[in-house]
């Protein structure tokens, strides 16, 4: 897919500015940096495999849902679970829509193609699945996911006419940031997809080092789906995490999201 991204060419080149003064000023709920935890298109092995070994660590997670999916609508005691144990349902559209006229969209259909969406129509169905995710979780503040990364439809941004419903959105550019940094329209994040345990956990450590927000985007996870990443190299992420505690912020995106408006807030009050 074109927006799957070069994960660690981007990590390698990234350069730290005043590091050390944002490991000092431990300005992630006073913690040196923040590790998101995301996961893509509700699928079952997030119930069955991410949710245990989350629970098992007790780290949250962030799964955004896509509202049509089965694994929705036959497990919906299931995600309620999850919800009441911490973990995030965030909002990934009602039918995951994508622009077909990108390439490599192959998998876009004529009902999916975000393309031939209205505004409107793209406004009304993702506040539909906001609905569908309340009447699951009973909360009204989550985040949103954009499918396949696209902001636009006929050159407009259809979040602009949402983001006062949302803490914020997580994309799919790279990038670590400071609180002050952050995009809350377009939070970066690292799309995974057969990294090893080791790749993951070097990603976590030049975000502490320098201070930074680190948004990692799964998708399958020991199976189900195109772009994967085993069930044994994700255990050794989050043994690492686990670990690692005392020094990182591991959060939902929602409570994250919350967290850098209230600093960017005191920024601009300042």
């Amino acid at each position: 897919m074109k927006y799957e991204l070069l994960f660690f060419s981007v990590i390698a080149t990234f350069t730290f500015q005043s590091a050390t003064a944002q490991i000092q000023e431990r300005s992630w709920n006073k913690k040196r940096s923040a590790v998101v935890l995301t996961y893509d298109d509700a699928l079952n092995v997030h119930l069955d495999k991410v949710i245990p070994a989350l629970d098992s660590r007790k780290l949250k997670g962030t799964f955004y849902l896509i509202g049509v999916s089965p694994v929705v609508s036959n497990r919906l005691e299931d995600w309620r679970k999850a919800a009441k144990k911490g973990h995030e349902l965030g909002n990934h559209t009602l039918t995951h829509p994508c622009d077909g006229n990108l390439s490599g969209r192959s998998f876009v259909t004529a009902e999916t193609d975000l393309s031939k969406f209205t505004l409107s129509r793209a406004v009304n169905e993702i506040r539909i699945a906001n609905t569908l995710l309340k009447a699951i979780d009973g909360k009204t503040k989550r985040t949103f996911a954009y499918p396949c990364g696209d902001l636009k439809i006929g050159g407009s941004l259809y979040y602009n006419l949402l983001k006062s419903e949302f803490a914020g959105a997580r994309g799919v550019a790279s990038g670590l940031q400071s609180p002050r940094q952050v995009n809350l329209e377009n939070i970066n994040a690292f799309f995974v997809n057969n990294h090893t345990g080791e790749q993951l956990i070097e990603a976590v450590k030049q975000a502490e080092q320098s201070g930074s927000l680190l948004v990692l985007l799964f998708h399958g996870v020991g199976g189900e789906h195109s772009l994967n990443i085993s069930e044994a190299e994700h255990n050794k992420l989050l043994n690492y995490l686990k670990q690692r505690e005392a020094d990182l912020w591991i959060a939902t995106m929602v409570d994250v999201a919350e967290y850098i408006n209230k600093i960017q807030k005191e920024i601009v009050v300042r």
